[in-house]
C-alpha cells in the first residue's frame, strides 16, 4: 500500500527526508559553544541553540537535557582545552604557563569561568587536570595543602577571568569611577593613596593599549603573586629561609 502524499506545507516524516544532518548530543554542545562565543554562556537560550540544530527544543532535551545540562558540557569542554604545559617544567613555571592558557581559553567563552567556578565538573572532564596539577605540587613538596594549592590557583584564576567577563558585559562600569579618581591627580593636599590611583589612571586612560590590556596585566600580575607566595610557603614547608626558592621552583 502506497502511503498518502506529503501535504503542501507540512514537515518532512525525518531529517534525512528533508535533507537535513542527523542531530547528535556532539552537534548540540559544538553549536552552545558558537554561540557562547558570540553571545556567551548565559545570553542564549535553548530556542536559539535549537534554531541553530534546526530542531524543536524538545530535541535539545532529548539529546542533552535542560540548559543546566548543555551549559555543564560546554563548560566541561573549555577545561578540555586547556592546553598541559609540558610535564618536565619545575611546578611554579608549570602553572604560570596552566595558568595563562586558562585565560586565553576561558576568555574565548564568555561566562564560563563563573559557571566553572562555582559548578562542579564531572570527574572525567578534571581528572587529567587535577592528576598533573596536583601531582606536580605533590613532587615539588606541597605534601597535604596540596590539593588547597591547586583549588585557589584555579579558582583565583576563574574569579580573574570571571570579573573581565562580567566588566565586557558592563562597558560603563569598567572606569566608572575615572573622573572621580582623576580629580585627585596632582593636589598636593589629597592623600597620596589617591593621587597615585588618580595618575596611574590618567596613565591608562591616555594610552589605548593600556586600557584595553589592563585587565590581561591585572591577571598576570595576580597570578606571579600568588605563586610567590606560594614559593615563599614551600620554603616554610621544606625548612628553607623564607625568601629562598627550592630546587624545583623557577620564577613565573
Amino acid at each position: 500500500m502506497s502511503l498518502p502524499p506529503v501535504r503542501p506545507g507540512s514537515r518532512p516524516r525525518s531529517r534525512s527526508a528533508a535533507g537535513l544532518p542527523p542531530i547528535t548530543a556532539e552537534r548540540i554542545v559544538d553549536e552552545a559553544m558558537a554561540l557562547t562565543v558570540e553571545h556567551g554562556l548565559e545570553n542564549w537560550t535553548v530556542r536559539q541553540l535549537a534554531a541553530a540544530v534546526d530542531a524543536y527544543p524538545a530535541v535539545i532535551y532529548h539529546h542533552v537535557g535542560d540548559r543546566d545540562a548543555v551549559v555543564k558540557e560546554v563548560c566541561e569542554r573549555v577545561v578540555g582545552m586547556l592546553p598541559i604545559p609540558d610535564l618536565a617544567l619545575p611546578w611554579r613555571e608549570w602553572f604560570g604557563r596552566l595558568l595563562t592558557g586558562v585565560r586565553e581559553i576561558m576568555r574565548e567563552y564568555p561566562g564560563s569561568a563563573r559557571r566553572i567556578m562555582l559548578y562542579e565538573l564531572s570527574i572525567s572532564a578534571a581528572a587529567v587536570l587535577i592528576e598533573h596539577g596536583v601531582g606536580k605540587l605533590l613532587a615539588a613538596g606541597f605534601g597535604d595543602e596540596s590539593v588547597l594549592v591547586y583549588n585557589v590557583l584555579m579558582s583565583t584564576a576563574c574569579q580573574h577571568v570571571a570579573m573581565e567577563d562580567d566588566r565586557d558585559n558592563h562597558q560603563h562600569a569598567r572606569f566608572g569611577n575615572a573622573e572621580t579618581y582623576l580629580a585627585y591627580r596632582g593636589r598636593a593636599e589629597a592623600p597620596p593613596g589617591l593621587t597615585e590611583m588618580g595618575d596611574v589612571v590618567y596613565e591608562t586612560m591616555r594610552n589605548p593599549d593600556l586600557t584595553t590590556g589592563y585587565y590581561g596585566v591585572m591577571y598576570d600580575y595576580a597570578m606571579a603573586r600568588c605563586l610567590d607566595g606560594l614559593t615563599f610557603r614551600l620554603d616554610e614547608l621544606r625548612g628553607q629561609s623564607p625568601g629562598r626558592q627550592g630546587s624545583d621552583s623557577n620564577p613565573a
